[in-house]
């Protein structure tokens, strides 16, 4: 089932950047904690949420910036349920250190009903073991999935389940105002207790996986978030990691150099440090995915050292968010039209975008979720069977305040994950210096740059066509060899680059 929500395309769309009937119709009745339990045959750690579903009736938008395509051509589906329960909201133990070696006590209790969006192999045998736990994104006011929008094309082929968390008050508000049918039951206490809301979505998710992902049995359940979400999931890491032990893993997306608020109104506020570290004594492995907006935006100061639970990529090239996500990645089924639309957009970047924002320079269409696809699939691999991801070189800088990138003669970032965007340009691709008017314009300074190499540079790199397919599919070999893009995405770049016509 597909839809957006009518409280603003444009809000839905800006969403994705930083990047749905009342009770009695939401399905079968809630499980209790104990049945929950005795169906898991163990007792997880921690308070479990009651689930029902699967969610139908209202409106029908269970989520706000979908995939635009029917999920059953690619062999997945999706549903929707309420988890509710009562969730704490934490205070410190001492002081929060920019270390990120937190310790927190529980500071109040309130009851809450939120919403989970779950996308799945329809066939069990294509499940691969792994749910990836998606906490929503709120910045353009209703809940979006970046994540999901960007690496939907390696969660599917490579049989991952999905699952996004409507964690934050500002998306379950949205929902109840949108369709007050549906969502009549959803009552958030505040974003003070959107952590401990969060570990227990996770735990209703394996204590109830015969309901919620019926029937497939999770061995692994990894969390992510971009934007605004990923600063939710650095404190959510530093302060509750160690102790809630719900996830195997974490995907920290396009961070700047701080976390959010532990606490806020209407409970006693509890800001963090900045900048904050994410706490580097975890077991479970963290892997922190960075474009050029969010090196040069954090000022340098969220850079840490890998170790054998932390990895740091930083993607030369990319902006915080990018023409894919905005308009290719939505459509996108995974058959190599999605490569060869983003090869033609760095040849033809597009300034405005629909429903009509408009920015001062044609936006960053060098696909940073190649690299991402990587890093999820490293991830996995990592808490699967203990494979580390491979170390990356960080980008290069001339100047650290503000930060200046150290560029090559085609104006493109040096240093870090490299990509066949920078590697064989046919444009010079940035995360910064981007502007825009008008209500939603503050955004455009997160979409990047495009500037495309004119035909006398195009000409002197590649004479003729099979010169830039050759230089190409080289970039394209190192980066593979290298571990930073998968094979199959390394397929489709290939077939998008004979398609082309550029050189000669």
């Amino acid at each position: 089932m597909r839809g957006r929500c009518g409280a603003g395309v444009v809000g839905v769309a800006v969403a994705a950047v930083l990047i749905a009937t009342s009770a009695s119709a939401a399905g079968p009745p809630a499980r209790s904690p104990v049945a929950v339990r005795e169906a898991a045959g163990r007792t997880p750690s921690g308070p479990i949420p009651s689930v029902s579903g699967p969610v139908t009736g209202g409106q029908g938008v269970p989520v706000v910036f979908p995939t635009s395509f029917d999920l059953s051509q690619v062999g997945y589906e999706e549903s929707e349920f309420f988890v509710s329960g009562t969730a704490a909201s934490f205070t410190p133990v001492g002081t929060l250190g920019g270390d990120g070696r937190w310790s927190v006590t529980a500071a109040s209790t309130a009851p809450y009903t939120t919403r989970i969006v779950v996308r799945r192999p329809i066939q069990a045998r294509r499940f691969n073991g792994t749910v990836v736990v998606e906490w929503l994104n709120v910045s353009g006011g209703v809940d979006a999935d970046p994540d999901w929008t960007e690496s939907h094309n390696e969660l599917i082929r490579d049989g991952f389940a999905w699952v996004g968390v409507s964690a934050q008050a500002v998306g379950v508000n949205a929902l109840t105002s949108e369709d007050a049918v549906r969502y009549a039951s959803l009552t958030h206490p505040g974003d003070s207790f959107s952590y401990d809301m969060f570990s227990q979505a996770g735990r209703a998710i394996r204590a109830d996986a015969s309901l919620v992902l019926n029937g497939l049995r999770p061995r692994r359940i990894l969390a992510a978030g971009e934007s605004q979400s990923a600063a939710r999931l650095v404190t959510y890491i530093d302060a509750l990691a160690s102790t809630a032990k719900v996830y195997d893993g974490y995907l920290v997306h396009s961070r700047f150099s701080n976390g959010a608020a532990l606490s806020q109104s209407p409970q006693a506020p509890v800001d963090v440090p900045n900048p904050l570290e994410i706490r580097s004594d975890l077991r479970s492995p963290v892997f922190v995915f960075e474009t050029e907006t969010d090196v040069a935006g954090s000022n340098l100061e969220d850079r840490q050292p890998d170790t054998k639970s932390f990895r740091l990529w930083e993607v030369a090239g990319t902006s915080h968010y990018d023409y894919y996500g905005l308009v290719i990645g939505p459509e996108d089924i995974g058959d190599g039209r999605g490569a060869a639309a983003d090869l033609a957009a760095m040849q033809a970047p597009p300034t405005v975008i629909p429903p009509g924002f408009s920015c001062d320079v044609p936006l960053n269409t060098g696909g940073a979720h190649w690299a991402l696809d990587a890093a999820f699939s490293w991830l996995n691999r990592w808490v699967a069977r203990g494979v580390q991801p491979p170390h990356a070189p960080l980008l290069q800088v001339t100047s650290t305040s503000p930060v200046v990138f150290a560029v090559d003669a085609n104006g493109n970032t040096l240093g870090g994950v490299r990509t066949p965007m920078v590697d064989a340009p046919v444009a010079t691709l940035g995360g910064t210096g981007n502007s825009g008017t008008g209500p939603i314009g503050s955004f455009c300074g997160l979409f990047g740059t495009t500037v495309p190499l004119t035909p006398e540079q195009i000409a002197a790199l590649y004479p003729t066509h099979g010169q830039f397919v050759a230089a190409w599919a080289r970039a394209i070999s190192r980066e593979t060899r290298d571990g930073f893009l998968l094979r199959a995405d390394a397929t489709e770049l290939r077939r998008a680059a004979v398609t082309s016509s550029v050189g000669g």
